[in-house]
Parts: C-alpha cells; sequence; structure tokens
C-alpha cells in the first residue's frame, strides 16, 4: 500500500512541527515567566559585568591558597575538566551535524508492532495515551496495543475500559494482581506481544499520528539496529508552572542533539520510557537477564529502559535515535518532584554504567565500538568528578564567596548560550531563554542530585509515584 498524500505531507514536516503546538504570547499567566526569565539574565550579565570591571584587581581576593599544593592540583584538575568539556561538545557537534533522521518507509514494508502501555495510577491521561496511539498513521492490521494496569489504586483501570469500549478489539486490556513494578507490567508484555517490533510507551505520554512509523522504520533500513530512541518533549508546559518549561528546554538539547551524537555513532545509550521501539529477537535475547537483574543482591525495580538499552548494546545491536518520532510527556511541576525524578534516574545512571564497563571494552560488535567507548569514557567521568567538583566549589567560596559567584553565574551565561540558541534555531526565541534559569537552578539547587546518587545507588523504590 502506498502512503496517501497527507501522510506524506505529515512526514515531510515533521521534524520541524512540534505538537502540540503551544503559543504563550499575550498570556497574563506566563507573566511570572517572562519575569523570571528577565530576573536570570539580569544576574547573568550582572556577574558578567561583575567579573569584567574586577578582572584587573585580583589582589582584594584570597588566592593565596592557589600557590599551595592543594590549590595547583584543584587548578589542574579544573583546568583538564574544562578542556575535556569543551573538546567533547566539539565532538559532539560534529556527530550532530552528520546526523540525520531516517524517512518513513512505505505501508508495505512496515513490520507488526506490538505498543506496550504499562500504567500506575495514571487516572484519565492513560486514556488520552491510547487514543493519541489509536490515531496513528500506521496499518491498523499490523499493530497489537496492550494497555497493562500494573496494579493501580485510582481509576486508571477504569479509564482504560473506557478506552477499550472507544477502540474495541484495536486495543486490549490486563490488570496485574497486584503492583510489582513497571518493568513486570512490560515483561508482561513482551510475552504476550507478537509483533516484530516492540514499542513501550509511558501513560503519561501522548505521540503524533506519524510518530510509529517514524519510529520503526530504522529497522527496516538497518538490519543490525536493535532499538531506537524516540524524541521526548514536555507535554504539560502550557500550564503556569515553570518547571516544565525549563525541562523542555532542556530535553530539546538531550534529545536533539546529544543523542543525535550518539545516534551517529549508533551508540544510543538511553532508550526512553516515554518512547522507545525494540527488536523482537534483540529484547527475547535478554529479557532473562533483564527481568532477574540485582544490584547489590536486590531487585532492579527502576531504570528499565537503560537497562534494557545496555543488553542490547551489549548483544552488539545498533542503538539508534528518531528526532522525527516525538512524544509529549508529562513532567513534575514542583522541585521535590523533580529531585526525586533525577534521583531515580542518577541511581539507574550508576547502575548500567558499572554494567557497561563489564562489556564495552570487549569485543561486543563487530564494528564501530570505539564511539561507545568514548560515550562511556564521558559518563564514567561525569560521575567521577562529581565530588571532586563539590570539593572545588567548597574550596572558591572559601577564597572568596563573590569571586566564586560571579564567575560561576558568568560561567553559565557562557555554557548556557549554546542550548538557547539551539532551541531557538529548533523552535521558539522566547522559550529558549529558560535555559538560562534552568542552568541556574541546576548549579544552586540540583548540583548534589549525582553524589546522592552514586551514595545511594542501591536504594530502590520508584519515588515519584505515590
Amino acid at each position: 500500500m502506498k502512503n496517501t498524500i497527507a501522510t506524506k505531507k505529515i512526514i515531510s514536516t515533521a521534524d520541524k512541527t512540534a505538537f502540540p503546538t503551544f503559543s504563550n504570547k499575550n498570556k497574563p499567566s506566563d507573566r511570572r515567566g517572562i519575569m523570571v526569565r528577565a530576573i536570570s539574565l539580569a544576574l547573568l550579565f550582572g556577574a558578567a559585568y561583575l567579573v569584567y570591571v574586577l578582572q584587573g584587581d585580583f589582589t582584594r581576593y584570597n588566592l593565596d591558597g592557589l600557590n599551595s599544593s592543594w590549590g595547583t592540583a584543584i587548578l589542574i584538575i579544573t583546568g583538564s575538566l574544562l578542556l575535556f568539556r569543551a573538546g567533547f561538545f566539539f565532538y559532539n557537534l560534529y556527530l550532530y551535524l552528520r546526523y540525520k533522521p531516517i524517512s518513513s518507509v512505505d505501508n508495505d514494508k512496515l513490520p507488526t508492532c506490538t505498543v506496550i502501555v504499562p500504567a500506575y495510577n495514571e487516572g484519565k491521561q492513560v486514556w488520552a495515551t491510547l487514543m493519541s496511539l489509536a490515531k496513528s498513521d500506521y496499518p491498523e492490521e499490523k499493530i497489537q496495543l496492550l494497555a497493562i494496569d500494573d496494579g493501580s489504586k485510582d481509576d486508571t483501570w477504569e479509564w482504560m475500559q473506557k478506552a477499550k469500549k472507544a477502540l474495541g478489539d484495536r486495543v486490549s486490556i490486563y490488570q496485574q494482581p497486584q503492583n510489582k513494578g513497571k518493568r513486570h507490567a512490560l515483561y508482561r508484555g513482551f510475552n504476550i506481544g507478537t509483533g516484530e517490533i516492540f514499542v513501550t510507551v509511558d501513560s503519561d505520554s501522548e505521540v503524533t499520528p506519524d510518530t510509529l512509523r517514524n519510529l520503526v522504520s530504522p529497522f527496516v533500513t538497518n538490519e543490525k539496529c536493535g532499538a531506537v530512541a524516540g524524541n521526548i518533549r514536555v507535554l504539560n508546559n502550557e500550564k503556569k508552572a515553570m518547571l516544565p518549561k525549563m525541562l523542555d528546554v532542556s530535553f530539546v538539547l538531550s534529545f536533539e542533539f546529544v543523542r543525535s551524537a550518539e545516534s551517529t555513532l549508533e551508540s544510543v545509550l538511553c532508550t526512553p520510557g516515554a518512547l522507545a521501539a525494540y527488536r523482537r529477537k534483540a529484547v527475547l535475547g535478554c529479557l532473562d537477564e533483564w527481568i532477574n537483574q540485582t544490584f547489590m543482591g536486590k531487585a532492579s525495580d527502576i531504570g528499565e529502559d537503560r537497562a534494557m538499552t545496555n543488553m542490547i548494546l551489549k548483544q552488539g545491536y545498533h542503538v539508534l535515535f528518531q528526532r522525527n518520532a516525538y512524544a509529549y510527556t508529562n513532567v513534575p511541576e514542583k522541585y521535590t518532584g523533580l529531585y526525586k525524578m533525577f534521583i531515580r534516574w542518577g541511581r539507574s545512571n550508576v547502575r548500567e554504567n558499572i554494567s557497561m564497563a563489564k562489556y564495552v571494552f570487549t569485543d561486543f560488535r563487530e564494528s564501530s565500538k570505539t564511539g561507545s567507548r568514548l560515550l562511556f569514557i564521558n559518563q564514567l567521568l561525569k560521575l567521577v568528578m562529581s565530588y571532586p567538583t563539590i570539593l572545588m566549589m567548597l574550596f572558591f567560596i572559601s577564597m572568596d564567596p563573590i569571586l566564586f559567584l560571579s564567575s560561576t553565574l558568568f560561567s553559565i551565561l557562557i555554557w548556557s548560550s549554546f542550548p538557547v540558541l539551539f532551541y531557538a534555531k529548533r523552535y521558539n526565541l522566547s522559550e529558549s531563554f529558560w535555559a538560562y534559569s534552568y542552568s541556574i537552578l541546576y548549579t544552586f539547587g540540583l548540583f548534589w542530585i549525582t553524589p546522592y546518587a552514586i551514595a545511594t545507588a542501591s536504594k530502590r523504590g520508584w519515588l515519584t509515584r505515590g
């Protein structure tokens, strides 16, 4: 079957069009957001001016500590880290410029696809998720849609039943007898599913009509492809809360820049739970290991997406990113929810980097191993340097708080200008300035996440679900 003209038009513009389209122009509710962005810019430019004014009179600072052995060591480490970060950034930029998403293949070439939606205490949102998937521009006879309620305590099951009533045989719904965790809900779906490709979609996410066909097309064009990561944007960034707006800018950089670069190396390190696709053979090749995974003697109940990606990479498969396959997901709107989400991600990152270290320097696949190793080394350095970074912060604060604050803010102005420009070019100029606000928040409010995640890596719990 050939694609319709309308379908072709959607596919050709999908990479440039965000969905849903939000417009914050002249909205009274956005005044607070404008004020926050303005204050952030004022702080950054004020810091830059302070550094400029005081640059000729460093005798006012307590710099004697720099002449000590500790001070020299800290300067060497700091300089080396800056050089590495700068070098790795330009390497990523080079890889990004080489990246191109795979165009959708024709209907007759699309594989059969099992879409699994695990849900826990999601309420009405699971209904919206299933409806968005039902509107997919994908041959209906090639889609198997499964929704699995993981023992929810709210009305999630009722909304699944309403979706079932509306969609009929197009969706099958299942209910776990008790809450066992997302990994077990997905495991049930993997065992029930019959498709050549498994697609996992979080129950708080919605997809565009062309998402599925764009997501699975790399499996057709690349027989070595074992998994594909989707492009995640923020669904709830139209509300008054500022964190979703900041996270949307952060997600664009994380996915459309970082994962594009990783995809060029055929080694995307994490296929997100919000939207990912896996070759059936690759999943079955590690399913038992995945469901029985432990860390320090405890069953793993977090990081199922990074774990699956890691195990598929270990089998020698390529893992790619599709920029033209969008999913919009809800993110925390308060600081408490945000840091808990980051702790969960951080713990998973620690665990999976340890697992990756066991195979990444072996002959785990025929080609393209160097890229995977470079990405692993970069991840490892971020973890290893998290504690020294805090010590360096304390060192510079003890020297002179004004110097520390102004130089840190000035550094944020420089480093965050790239995310601002990147988001502005891809989407929206006015919203891009949230990158500055997010960087300030992360530097002063979330800097402790990685050290804490390392220290508590063995702890269990999803944290952000009641």
